[in-house]
């Protein structure tokens, strides 16, 4: 394990206000999105949707990495250079999604567990070899009655650390996800109680299977009323709220954390992370940063609408929403 490089990516992804563009979405998912407007759902148009935002002109203004899928990592422009070599040339570091998604965790109803532990030494050797510099695993974490458990957060948060161990042994920087879903009703109180307790256990884990924290990121949900909560907190009782709860459990050796968006929209995430800044940048031991999918994607996604045509126009709203969260890590970000 090459310590100093694990330590010198983990803060590349971090520096100068940047952060993580997440494309890495599953066939099903982004099928999903594209049947909602129409495109087709094929293996062509997943890769020609990716081409139009690896190849967005000035992404590596806002974006130090991307995160990408294994289908992904296997595509080409259509000149023939590789999606990793494309991002690579512009100074953009690649990683890779390397969970095999949620299921169903058995004896505990309406609560998942995140699998690929198995093989995974083996993908992760072949990544690396491709020229993937950090990997990706989410774990999901529900509110509701009677959950999460203390036997879902712990088995979680066992997996999480087992695949950062690994990842680091094959010399890639391990993106850390524990996510607590913001679905239900819960209160922003309630957010808050299960979040530091799972990065309580999270880093737990992570010290008990060895992992160097200098040479990894957290990816946290930030912490937020349910969708269907009847009180829902202004953007800088989310900041504050958000900051507090990561102040008392997250290590100052851990060099950044890139939030995830978890649904909340483009705009409404960039305003957040931005009130965390302008509010406690100065403070922080630890960088806060972005690793937005639908939150830098959508806008860009609805205008081009799988015609050649837009492309375009289409890159232009990418190439804005990843700009407003390069403002927002200023805390200078306007609506």
């Amino acid at each position: 394990m090459d310590v100093q490089k694990l330590i010198d990516t983990a803060r590349a992804m971090v520096a100068d206000n940047k952060g993580l563009l997440a494309m890495d979405e599953s066939y099903p998912t982004c099928n999903k999105r594209f049947a909602k407007l129409g495109i087709p759902e094929t293996a062509e148009s997943r890769c020609d949707y990716r081409e139009m935002i690896v190849t967005t002109e000035g992404l590596n203004e806002s974006i130090s990495g991307v995160i990408l899928f294994d289908e992904t990592i296997r595509q080409h422009l259509k000149d023939g250079t590789s999606f990793i070599k494309t991002l690579t040339n512009k100074g953009i570091i690649p990683g890779i999604k390397v969970d095999a998604g949620t299921v169903d965790m058995a004896g505990h109803p309406g609560e998942k567990i995140t699998e690929g532990l198995d093989n995974l030494r083996d993908r992760l050797e072949e990544y690396a070899k491709m020229g993937l510099r950090f990997a990706k695993w989410r774990a999901v974490i529900t509110i509701g009655k009677g959950i999460p458990t203390w036997a879902c957060i712990k088995a979680n948060a066992q997996a999480l650390a087992r695949y950062a161990a690994l990842c680091q042994e094959a010399g890639l920087v391990p993106i850390v996800e524990p996510e607590v879903l913001m679905d239900g009703d819960h209160s922003l109180e309630r957010c808050f109680r299960v979040t530091e307790q799972v990065l309580h256990v999270v880093f737990e884990q992570l010290y008990t299977q060895g992992v160097l924290l200098e040479g990894m990121i957290l990816k946290p949900n930030m912490i937020v009323p349910g969708l269907d909560c009847l009180q829902q907190k202004t953007v800088e009782e989310v900041a504050d709220a958000t900051v507090k709860c990561l102040m008392r459990v997250v290590p100052a050796a851990v060099p950044g954390i890139a939030f995830l968006s978890g649904g909340q929209t483009s705009e409404l995430a960039s305003a957040r992370l931005n009130a965390m800044n302008a509010r406690y940048k100065s403070k922080l031991p630890w960088e806060l940063s972005f690793s937005f999918g639908r939150a830098i994607q959508q806008p860009a996604l609805g205008i081009w609408h799988g015609e050649e045509a837009n492309v375009g126009e289409a890159q232009e709203a990418l190439y804005h929403r990843a700009s407003c969260n390069l403002s927002a890590r200023r805390g200078e970000y306007l609506e």
